[in-house]
């Protein structure tokens, strides 16, 4: 019998949607868990978990989970209020992950959505989880991919300035992010990955005369790795590569930009309903590559404006259960 996968899922912040939706991911992979396929390890405030769990009528019993509090943080947690507290909870569940990943006590980091605000008002300066996973293994070169079904996308640039990602789109990081992107899809279980490089430009820089950067940095690595038999394409405009994405003539896109590679996945991922114009689920998955551990996330934010309300949706953190469940499975098979 295969040992089961743990999962170590940490919270984020409690003043936020994490700890509900952690109680209806756990209700929901109950059947993952009672056939030992997975077992659940959450971070974080053991306090949030049960008001949450109290609140949506749920035994302690019935809740297929071992809670790991990584406090005592001195202060009030209060629901729906942006805080240092919520920041430190926050940070504290994501360095207790990391720990046992590598103390071989949990096998991969599941995260709950934090907010960059509060983790900055409690002195952890990092712009997002990435940046903190990356500080906290010693990695400095994690790459973030998005995945919405057939839609997976990484990234070469982040969370920075649109001024600076011309600077940053290097040859180095570029053969990187192409590098961990192949390798996750050959973990998703594609023997060869069809992989669509994005423009930077508008029409792939016209020749130069929009930019360029396609020509003269992208189109050479593009080149590499075609010589070297990877099925690589690109540069592709950016207004039609995700189209091809979406049509399954590549199996993900590497995005120059965050929005570039963010909107395509998250317009499709975000289920509105056409008569109110609210949205009423959300499906998609963060996946941090290229880092000594596995993690994926929730594609969404802390939602503090229906905290406490009973109403947030879980389908992305269990996506991300799954998918970190899929790439284990897989890396493993490869031996990495």
């Amino acid at each position: 019998m295969k040992k089961a996968i743990r999962l170590a899922i940490t919270m984020g912040d409690p003043s936020g949607i994490g700890p509900e939706i952690i109680v209806k991911a756990a209700i929901k992979m109950r059947e993952e868990v009672a056939a030992g396929r997975v077992e659940i390890l959450v971070l974080g405030s053991a306090t949030a978990l049960a008001k949450a769990r109290v609140q949506l009528g749920i035994t302690e019993e019935a809740l297929p989970l071992n809670m790991i509090d990584v406090g005592p943080v001195e202060g009030e947690i209060v629901t729906g209020a942006i805080s240092a507290v919520g920041g430190e909870w926050a940070y504290r569940a994501v360095k207790r992950a990391v720990e046992m990943v590598q103390a071989n006590e949990a096998d991969t980091i599941v995260t709950a959505p934090l907010s960059k605000e509060a983790l900055q008002m409690a002195g952890h300066h990092f712009e997002g989880h990435t940046e903190l996973l990356a500080h906290l293994t010693g990695m400095r070169d994690a790459v973030m991919m998005l995945a919405h079904d057939n839609m997976r996308v990484s990234h070469v640039t982040t969370h920075c300035a649109i001024a600076d990602v011309p600077k940053r789109i290097t040859p180095v990081r570029l053969r990187r992010v192409i590098d961990v992107t192949l390798e996750a899809l050959e973990c998703l279980g594609f023997d060869k990955p069809r992989l669509g490089v994005a423009a930077l430009n508008p029409h792939s820089g016209e020749g130069g005369i929009l930019g360029k950067e396609d020509d003269e940095i992208i189109a050479p690595i593009i080149k590499e790795y075609i010589d070297k038999g990877f099925d690589v394409t690109g540069p592709v405009p950016g207004d039609t590569v995700f189209i091809k994405l979406r049509a399954q003539q590549f199996d993900a896109v590497v995005a120059m930009f965050h929005d570039q590679g963010h909107i395509p996945v998250k317009l499709l991922g975000f289920n509105v309903d056409p008569a109110t114009g609210k949205w009423q689920a959300i499906s998609g998955v963060n996946v941090t590559l290229g880092l000594p551990i596995l993690r994926t996330s929730v594609d969404h934010g802390t939602a503090f404006d229906i905290a406490g309300k009973g109403i947030a949706n879980a389908d992305s953190l269990v996506d991300a259960a799954e998918y970190a469940v899929k790439l284990l499975e897989g890396r493993r098979k490869k031996g990495i």
